[in-house]
């Protein structure tokens, strides 16, 4: 039989447990394929100071890096279901789920950089994020993603003829199925975290990422041939689970939009002395860096482009976005 003491103990703990939740800080899980330090990374943990700052304490973000929750495509599907709260994710895993974010994806559809950001910081971009919503998703910031280029291990790629036949990794998205199927290869989906064995052991003949990828994943290491095709200058894009927006007072969402956007102009200062790094460690390591003629590939995509952007409201997208200057 319990002592009476015993018994207010525990209604006044059981009174602490129910009062707590109301006050305690709420720490959100978000995820990223990139190891610790990455500007992804760091990107959204920025995004989590802001926000904590901005709630007096109440929301914070924890980072689970490298992979530690699962490959993107598996990421994804928990962040729909309200599993994980947040989530880094490239575009390509996007691309079978949400036709627009297909269109941001398309080899050689950017001018540049500038052009990139001028199109994802715009209507344009608000657009794309808002379709998001219907896939149980809320799309809160672009980040950068460099330039995509292909890298080889037994050989050097100087000309579109010399990808013909190779086996080259690609994320498992139609769209980069096909762009490399266009450039005469042979694309073979895989998670990232699978790429560095497969072309030690030649599973893969190469592969295609940016500066920073390629460094951060050691895959410099096995593959010692980069050629700057620069064929995609897709974005990368922080989503939230619209479980968790939902449950989210109207004051606390702008609260979240307001860190995400700033976090990105924290992303694009820590990418660019990043990409610079990881340019200068790559080459160091003696990797071959090739500059092409990038004319023949850009004019390979034609008929790529005239078979996968077929919707007219898709091909309408695409023009608005290269009409933007």
């Amino acid at each position: 039989m319990l002592k009476f003491g015993t018994l207010i103990g525990t209604a006044l703990a059981a009174a602490a447990l129910a009062i707590a939740p109301a006050s305690a800080q709420t720490v959100l899980r978000s995820a990223d394929v990139h190891p610790d330090g990455y500007p992804t990374v760091e990107a959204v943990k920025y995004m989590g100071s802001l926000l904590k700052e901005a709630t007096n304490g109440r929301y914070d973000i924890k980072v689970f890096v490298s992979e530690q929750l699962g490959s993107e495509k598996d990421t994804i599907e928990q962040t729909r279901f309200g599993v994980l709260d947040l989530n880094r994710v490239n575009m390509a895993p996007f691309n079978n789920l949400i036709p627009e974010t297909g269109v941001l994806s398309l080899p050689f559809l950017f001018r540049s950089v500038d052009h990139m950001h001028k199109v994802v910081d715009g209507p344009i971009g608000d657009e794309i994020l808002k379709a998001f919503e219907a896939h149980d998703l809320v799309g809160l910031a672009f980040y950068d993603s460099g330039a995509r280029s292909l890298y080889t291990t037994k050989k050097p790629v100087r000309s579109l003829d010399d990808v013909k036949g190779l086996k080259i990794r690609v994320q498992q998205s139609d769209l980069f199925i096909g762009m490399v199927k266009a450039m005469g290869g042979n694309p073979t989906p895989m998670p990232y975290g699978e790429v560095y064995s497969a072309l030690q052991t030649g599973v893969i003949d190469g592969a295609e990422n940016n500066w920073p990828s390629l460094e951060s994943s050691k895959h410099f290491e096995v593959a010692k041939f980069y050629t700057l095709t620069e064929h995609s200058l897709s974005p990368e894009v922080l989503v939230m689970s619209k479980k968790v927006w939902d449950k989210l007072s109207p004051e606390d969402q702008a609260a979240f939009r307001d860190a995400a956007k700033k976090s990105v102009v924290k992303m694009r200062e820590l990418w660019q002395a990043r990409e610079k790094k990881s340019e200068e460690i790559v080459r160091q390591a003696g990797v071959e860096v090739i500059t092409i003629d990038k004319k023949p590939f850009e004019e390979a995509m034609k008929p790529f482009y005239a078979s996968f952007v077929k919707d007219p409201k898709l091909q309408a997208l695409v023009e608005k976005i290269r009409a933007v200057q």
